[in-house]
């Protein structure tokens, strides 16, 4: 699903559901989590309704313990507004709070509150660390198509200590040999751009047209991955989605690979020298290699009652989807093998939308 569609469906929705904690299939999940043991495992960020501060955090632990809300229980208060992303960088969790306009910073194997990026942010999106300093994608005002940049993250004071003007609706980043990759999907609007960042100068260093809303990026073995959503039908103006492969060193486009119509990819994650993404309720695996798009899903979701993912990663040979089910209720987890049978599902806090593995 589109972003701005997620974010749009989040906003009209009303919490009506206390959250609570148990697994669908289980009964391993707790309401009183082990406090400061997290260190193996998987933690799950639910974005919660917008404008209503009830965002928060599981952790499936390797057992297949979940465990909900464990930033409140470890800390004693809410984790905010909107979660749009969580990132995993050694021993710190940061924690993209949209809503809020914050990060918050926690121990990735306690989860004891470390420190709030607090100001300087506006609608926050996504991070990444490079050269010993945090990247993080803003949109500014939505309304407002000049006001987005990138916010560069003091470390260790946890502030903004400059900022990088870019264009309009930068989201997911990827980083790789002092450079930052930002894929601008175009916030309220539609984008066709990686802008690259020199991480040493905190400086643009060009720009590389891609196909429209590209939505997610990886990068491996000096190639960048993008996938491009294309203009959904609703647009009136529908176009293709594509699969482009970047040069890292001249940032020249490589390789494109163009979807059939009205195909519209979402949810690239590499894992193992292959590529996992989403269309609609079906997820598709291929080589990084490939010069051909795979013709049949390794898994229609849509046969297990699942009709998109929220939220989508793969790791350590599992793939793990967010599905938001009504977008009111408590969200679910869904864990398949790369073989395509569902190994186990859970219910979670609201809008399950992203993964980070501590292992």
């Amino acid at each position: 699903m589109n972003r701005l569609n997620q974010i749009l469906l989040a906003g009209i929705t009303v919490s009506s559901v206390f959250f609570t904690s148990c697994s669908s299939d289980d009964d391993s999940s707790s309401n009183n989590p082990i406090l400061g043991d997290f260190e193996n495992g998987v933690f799950i960020l639910n974005e919660g309704n917008m404008g209503s501060s009830n965002a928060s955090v599981s952790f499936l632990h390797e057992n297949g313990q979940l465990q909900n809300d464990i930033f409140e229980a470890v800390n004693g208060g809410l984790l905010g507004d909107t979660a749009q992303s969580i990132y995993l960088d050694d021993d710190k969790a940061y924690i993209i709070l949209s809503g809020s306009g914050t990060i918050e910073v926690v121990d990735a194997d306690t989860f004891q509150k470390l420190g709030t990026v607090s100001t300087g942010l506006a609608s926050p999106r996504y991070m990444v660390i490079e050269n010993g300093k945090g990247f993080v994608s803003n949109w500014g005002n939505p309304a407002d198509a000049n006001d987005d940049f990138i916010a560069v993250i003091n470390l260790s004071n946890y502030s903004v200590e400059s900022t990088i003007p870019v264009a309009e609706g930068p989201e997911k980043l990827e980083e790789t040999n002092g450079k930052i990759y930002v894929a601008h999907a175009g916030g309220w609007g539609t984008g066709n751009t990686i802008t690259v960042i020199n991480s040493a100068t905190n400086s643009v260093q060009t720009t590389i047209p891609v196909g429209d809303i590209p939505n997610s990026i990886e990068e491996e073995n000096g190639k960048i991955y993008v996938l491009c959503g294309g203009k959904p039908a609703w647009t009136q103006d529908e176009t293709l989605g594509g699969l482009y492969v970047i040069n890292s060193t001249n940032h020249q486009v490589e390789t494109v690979l163009n979807f059939a119509p009205a195909e519209h990819p979402a949810n690239l994650v590499e894992e193992n020298d292959q590529l996992f993404y989403t269309i609609d309720d079906k997820i598709f695996r291929t080589n990084l290699t490939s010069t051909t798009l795979p013709s049949s899903p390794i898994i229609t979701m849509g046969t297990n009652g699942i009709y998109g993912a929220y939220g989508f990663d793969v790791n350590d040979g599992k793939i793990y989807v967010g599905d938001a089910m009504d977008y009111s209720s408590n969200g679910k987890v869904h864990v398949f093998s790369t073989s395509g049978a569902l190994l186990n599902s859970y219910e979670v806090g609201k809008l399950p939308n992203g993964f980070a593995f501590n292992d």
